[in-house]
């Protein structure tokens, strides 16, 4: 069985469920507690496990995923919300330089179980400072796991595994998206880290993506139905480890593929998957791959920069056009 419940509660429920099940999981971050969660990710949580589980911090991001890295490395499994990855910078020493490089520094010695998670990507007009997207950043890193999905389904199963798993994690959400619903099962939930999700089968191009600009590349692939195109869509819902299997399958199948990626070109996760794509599939391939990226400038605060910086579903019929050759 299952039923239809927004993002920001599947999220809890994830949450609210390993904490239950495992009295080392406390959550820690700003507005969490008393508040209830600045998007109310955090709801109720407070009332059930008490102020030494769900724990208010000061605005000091460096300071409290400090102490989340302390208090994994010393046999609690702590989940560390900030509030955007945007203010997640000001805590890159601790995420990359010790969350990351504790088990091999360690020699094995130490694990670090953390999850840090928050929304990632732009969320309207926020301007510059608040609309980045951090993901290629995170999985640039050796030892962190990045996982970045919206579906309510994944977003609870990834979560819970993610809360389980023994090295860092970082969980990339999207502000714009909390309320956004899907179908989550009942009971008991996981989903495996590293397996990309088939959304949409075709056979005429591959398109894949991540976070919330699968609802841009779903809208592509229906308008492309109409045109005669079938477009397979791939959900890459981890971001490291990348799913190269199920790309490459996907691509052999095609010929084809166009990647959308909401961070900007530069280094970014569309640029691995095309590497990977011409190291493994180049003799499949019938046009090169294309990527829709945000523009490579930082975001401006007027609404039509922010409709022409993202990638949208015009953008990507465009360029799915552009790879099959018609006009």
């Amino acid at each position: 069985m299952a039923r239809k419940i927004a993002l920001r509660d599947a999220l809890r429920e994830a949450m609210t469920e390993e904490m239950r099940r495992d009295d080392t999981v406390f959550l820690m971050g700003e507005e969490v507690a008393q508040y209830n969660g600045a998007y109310k990710v955090s709801k109720g949580m407070l009332d059930e496990f008490g102020p030494e589980r769900v724990i208010d911090t000061p605005i000091a991001e460096l300071g409290f995923a400090g102490i989340g890295v302390g208090a994994a490395m010393n046999g609690l499994k702590p989940v560390i919300e900030f509030m955007t990855w945007n203010f997640a910078v000001l805590a890159f020493d601790q995420i990359i330089n010790n969350a990351a490089k504790t088990l091999s520094q360690s020699a094995g010695q130490y694990s670090c179980p953390i999850v840090f998670r928050g929304p990632s990507g732009s969320a309207g007009q926020l301007a510059q400072q608040h609309s980045q997207t951090f993901e290629s950043w995170m999985a640039n890193t050796p030892g962190l796991k990045v996982i970045s999905c919206t579906d309510p389904a994944d977003a609870k199963g990834l979560l819970k595994s993610a809360i389980r798993d023994p090295d860092p994690v970082c969980f990339m959400e999207s502000e714009l998206l909390y309320g956004y619903e899907g179908e989550v099962p009942e009971g008991e939930y996981l989903v495996e880290i590293g397996k990309a999700a088939v959304r949409r089968e075709g056979t005429d191009v591959t398109l894949i993506s991540y976070n919330k600009m699968m609802l841009p590349t779903m809208e592509a692939a229906e308008l492309l139905e109409k045109e005669g195109i079938s477009a397979e869509v791939i959900d890459l819902r981890t971001i490291r480890p990348l799913d190269r299997k199920t790309i490459v399958e996907s691509v052999k199948k095609t010929n084809r593929c166009v990647v959308i990626d909401e961070s900007w070109p530069f280094a970014g996760i569309s640029a691995e998957i095309a590497y990977e794509i011409q190291k493994t599939a180049f003799d499949y391939l019938d046009a090169p791959v294309i990527r829709v990226n945000a523009a490579d400038v930082n975001l401006g605060y007027a609404a039509a920069f922010v409709e022409e910086f993202l990638p949208n579903a015009d953008k990507i019929v465009r360029a799915v056009k552009t790879v099959s050759y018609v006009r």
